[in-house]
């Protein structure tokens, strides 16, 4: 869906840009995301950059990759959790963080759920997105 062909001028301030991942439209157009799309592609963003990977801004993103291979223990969850926290306050100033809640399920050994809620500082609205993070790959069922 193409989030360009909405106008809502009463939301612009919360910002449109290319979607992500990179799309191109059937009609040959690049993929756009708009408003509360566009900021939650941009917590995805976050999470997925490592310090260092953008030349123009060395800092940015949340660094998950440095968990990688490690337990999935309460330190680690606890890391985690605040590392996800800080980065968002950090890098996405269009919202206020409610709360990061950081767990293992039992059911996917090697992955960890980082449940984020968050409220839309302009328009006051609250959501939430789960971000499936993995500690170790190919791990035996």
């Amino acid at each position: 869906m193409n989030d360009s062909s909405i106008v809502d001028p009463q939301k612009a301030f919360l910002g449109a840009g290319w979607a992500f991942p990179f799309a191109i439209e059937p009609g040959g157009a690049i993929s756009q995301a708009a408003y509360e799309t566009d900021i939650k592609q941009a917590i995805y963003i976050i999470l997925s950059t490592n310090p260092g990977e953008r030349v123009m801004r060395p800092d940015f993103g949340a660094g998950l990759k440095a968990f990688v291979f490690e337990p999935a223990n309460p330190t680690t969850l606890a890391r985690l959790r605040s590392r996800v926290e800080n980065s968002l306050i950090a890098w996405e100033p269009r919202i206020d963080v409610l709360e990061v809640k950081v767990s293992a399920p039992r059911s996917s050994p090697g992955r960890v759920d980082i449940s984020i809620d968050y409220r839309v500082r302009a328009t006051n609205s609250v959501t939430n997105l789960v971000y499936p993070f993995y500690l170790q790959e190919g791990t035996p069922r």
